[in-house]
């Protein structure tokens, strides 16, 4: 197959999403298929025997490793010249309209997948009040799709709540081999417990942003004086949260990648995860792949990832005194943990990516022998007929007070909204 991959998201920057395309575009390329990735420049031109067509983007002042790249005439002489059989469009937002333009007009299958929450992440942008609009927007987006993937059932659930069609699981994986429990090592526990080793290690891996309330465990930390926490990763929040959490025994590490990734998970007692807006939680699986159990909330598609009680703990998401006494009882019984650590190995076990990346291309041949798009009527025709009432929001005024008149064609749109609106909503499309 010849697969046309749109993605807002990829190398060099780290987070779930492109985790599992690195993975899957591997496992494609490797079972023979022709794979061209549209992504914004920065990422090597070539990666696993695809080739990746950069286009400029400008970083944005809240988030500079995420860049907005929009999409312009030349993907579509790019398409031509590929001939893709099928596009796959990832977390539809600014780039990815480009392909769902592009399949309505050259009749190209489209699937779509949903791998970030965005509407839940608006209100930590203080954008809270476009969640509507941009449910409005996301079903106009992913309804033009023959297949809408997602990543966990919660989220197939809310998806098609809202009026999304055609829902199904692309079903989760993990690289086994590379998180591992002996990838453990006593130089990587004593780093990430700043020479303290015998003291109770709490770990977060994640992105430093306002929609994973990293500053939530320090809760865990007052009720819990013996612990120390490390913190893995990087992000716009990294400096608040260092001030939020002086005082306390924290290490803030920055990006760890590959087997220092993994001795870290491998060497921590537990993995806590506040985030309330994840779509799956790929790194719950990583820290359960090397051994850690996992404290998570009892949300969205964290579900779907820890079964409370056999490889980790769920708390009730609204509630610090629950975080609080799950991380007590498991810290207080090696027994339970160690178990815990065997119970959640086994359950990683289970997921491999090859086995993901093949349902998906059985998802590809399914719409590849269903036809062309999904709706041949022009994209921006439906999107002005959708989304015209819904869009009164963004109306903005002029210098002197007078409405402005929004065009008819939507590309313009953005620039007569305020700015924060587009810079929240591209914000909130990453993941870890």
């Amino acid at each position: 197959m010849r697969i046309a991959l749109f993605t807002e998201t990829f190398l060099p920057k780290v987070d779930g999403i492109v985790t599992r395309l690195c993975h899957t575009v591997r496992h494609l390329t490797a079972r023979g298929n022709s794979v061209l990735i549209v992504a914004p420049r920065g990422a090597p031109r070539r990666f696993a025997r695809a080739r990746v067509y950069g286009i400029p983007g400008m970083p944005l002042p809240l988030y500079p490793e995420l860049k907005l790249a929009a999409p312009g005439p030349a993907i579509g002489k790019l398409l031509s010249r590929f001939r893709p059989d099928v596009i796959h469009v990832v977390n539809p937002a600014v780039l990815g309209l480009g392909g769902l333009y592009y399949s309505q007009t050259m009749g190209i299958p489209l699937v779509a997948s949903y791998h970030t929450h965005l509407p839940k992440y608006l209100k930590h942008y203080g954008l809270g009040f476009l969640e509507g609009v941009l449910w409005n927007l996301l079903k106009l987006g992913h309804n033009l799709a023959r297949v809408n993937l997602c990543t966990s059932t919660a989220m197939m659930q809310e998806l098609s709540a809202h009026g999304i069609e055609r829902v199904q699981l692309w079903q989760r994986g993990v690289d086994t081999e590379l998180f591992h429990p002996q990838a453990a090592s006593s130089e990587m526990r004593a780093r990430l417990t700043a020479g303290q080793p015998e003291r109770p290690l709490l770990l977060y891996v994640g992105r430093l942003s306002a929609e994973k309330e990293v500053g939530r465990i320090r809760v865990l930390l007052e009720q819990i004086p013996q612990a120390r926490l490390a913190i893995v990763g990087d992000g716009p929040e990294r400096g608040s949260l260092e001030q939020h959490f002086a005082g306390y025994d924290v290490v803030f590490t920055g990006y760890l990648q590959g087997e220092s990734l993994a001795a870290a998970f491998a060497s921590a007692d537990l993995f806590v995860f506040p985030s309330r807006t994840e779509t799956l939680g790929l790194v719950l699986l990583e820290a359960m792949a090397a051994g850690c159990p996992v404290i998570a909330p009892r949300c969205g598609g964290i579900t779907d990832v820890v079964d409370s009680g056999r490889n980790g703990f769920l708390f009730d998401p609204n509630s610090d005194s629950d975080f609080v006494q799950v991380t007590q009882q498991l810290l207080s019984s090696v027994g339970q943990r160690q178990l815990f650590r065997q119970q959640a190995r086994q359950e990683a076990e289970r997921w491999s990516w090859s086995a993901a990346t093949q349902q998906l291309e059985g998802y590809y041949r399914a719409v590849i022998a269903a036809g062309g798009a999904e709706h041949r009527v022009p994209y921006w025709e439906i999107l002005r007929a959708e989304l015209r009432p819904a869009l009164g929001v963004l109306h903005s005024t002029s210098a002197n007070g007078q409405p402005r008149q929004r065009p008819d064609d939507p590309l313009q749109w953005p620039a007569l909204a305020p700015q924060r609106i587009l810079l929240g909503i591209a914000v909130a499309n990453a993941s870890r």
